[in-house]
This record gives C-alpha cells, sequence and structure tokens, in this order.
C-alpha cells in the first residue's frame, strides 16, 4: 500500500495536486487544486495509485459485475481499475447535458455496479451514473475514486466511498478568503474553462 505523504508526493510531481489560489469551476476559491488528468498522463506513476486503489476495491466489494465511469474523468481510471480486477467496464458521456450510455454500451437487468471516477467533490456526477444504473434496473454496489474531496457538508452520496486518497480541500466564497490567501495571485484551472 502506498503510504498518504507518497502518494501526495507523486500527485506533485505530477502537477496533479497545485497549490496556490485558485478559482474553482464552482466559484469558489482555494489553496488547492487536484486535476487528476495529470496523475494519469503519467502511465507508470499512476499505476502505484491504481493498483492501490484496486486492492481497497476487492477488500470493500465481493462482487462487481460492472464497473461504470462518467466521462471526461473518469474514463481512464475506469479502464485501469477495469483491467486491473478483469472487469467490464463502461463509460457515459453528456449528449445535451444528460449522461447517456453511447457506443452500444448496455448495462445488464441486476447486474452489480460499481461507479468510479477520478476526484469527488459532491458526488453529483456519479449520482447522475445512478439514474443510468437504476434505469437498467441494475444495482449500484458503491463508488470509487482516486481522491475523495469531500466533505460532510458538499456530499450528496449516501452510499460509501473507496478513495485511495482523502484530501481535506478548503473552499471560500469570495467575500470570506482568508488573508493569506488574498496575497497569492489568482490562477482558473479546470476542464469547463478548456476551449
Amino acid at each position: 500500500m502506498l503510504s498518504h505523504k507518497k502518494s501526495l508526493n507523486i500527485l506533485r510531481k505530477t502537477n496533479a495536486l497545485l497549490e496556490g489560489h485558485f478559482v474553482l469551476s464552482s466559484g469558489l476559491h482555494s489553496s488547492k487544486y487536484i486535476q487528476c488528468a495529470k496523475l494519469l498522463s503519467f502511465p507508470t506513476k499512476a499505476e502505484k495509485i491504481s493498483k492501490s486503489l484496486a486492492n481497497k476495491i476487492k477488500k470493500s466489494f465481493k462482487k462487481i459485475d460492472l464497473i461504470l465511469a462518467p466521462a471526461m474523468g473518469g474514463i481512464i481510471i475506469g479502464y485501469e481499475i477495469g483491467r486491473l480486477l478483469k472487469k467490464e467496464t463502461i463509460f457515459c458521456e453528456r449528449v445535451k447535458g444528460k449522461f447517456t450510455l453511447r457506443r452500444g454500451f448496455k448495462i445488464k437487468k441486476s447486474s452489480k455496479v460499481l461507479i468510479i471516477e477520478d476526484v469527488i467533490t459532491t458526488g453529483k456526477s456519479s449520482l447522475e451514473c445512478v439514474k443510468l444504473v437504476k434505469k437498467a434496473k441494475a444495482s449500484i454496489i458503491g463508488f470509487a475514486t482516486i481522491i475523495d474531496r469531500s466533505t460532510k457538508k458538499s456530499l450528496k452520496i449516501k452510499k460509501k466511498i473507496v478513495s485511495h486518497l482523502k484530501i481535506d480541500v478548503p473552499t471560500f466564497k469570495a467575500n470570506k478568503i482568508p488573508k493569506d490567501l488574498k496575497l497569492i495571485p489568482i490562477t482558473t484551472p479546470g476542464s469547463r474553462f478548456i476551449k
């Protein structure tokens, strides 16, 4: 198992964990920014974290029939965990703002589905995936993620989340930014702003 410290070092080395002053896609300000796509762009570094997460999933869930990942963030980690656990893995993607199964992907009735993402903050994307699973009359066994940065206040998921790492990422409204954070120039990251 990878220690918390070694995992953070891998995230920092791959620029998946940045520190500074960020305006997140939610509009909130934070001193930390997580972009797992940066980690996953280094397969040999991501491999250690993927294996650790796969082992935790194996211990937590005895029977998995299918892994479902939301596009874009969940596709690579979904594939990697599916490969390690030898499970069929599919992804859903947004069509007119709603998650949809395309490309001939199907969820079999009564199958046990694990939803996997790169980062869970509120669980909004994961819960949108749940709708597809329920529509197929299958069951959700749980959720997995590389990084769980949710808080009790922000999290909408009520089932168990298996994560490689739990990271506290404090966020602040624009009118409540701490003095030390105000002194750092703002960076606006995030895939929503990529053109």
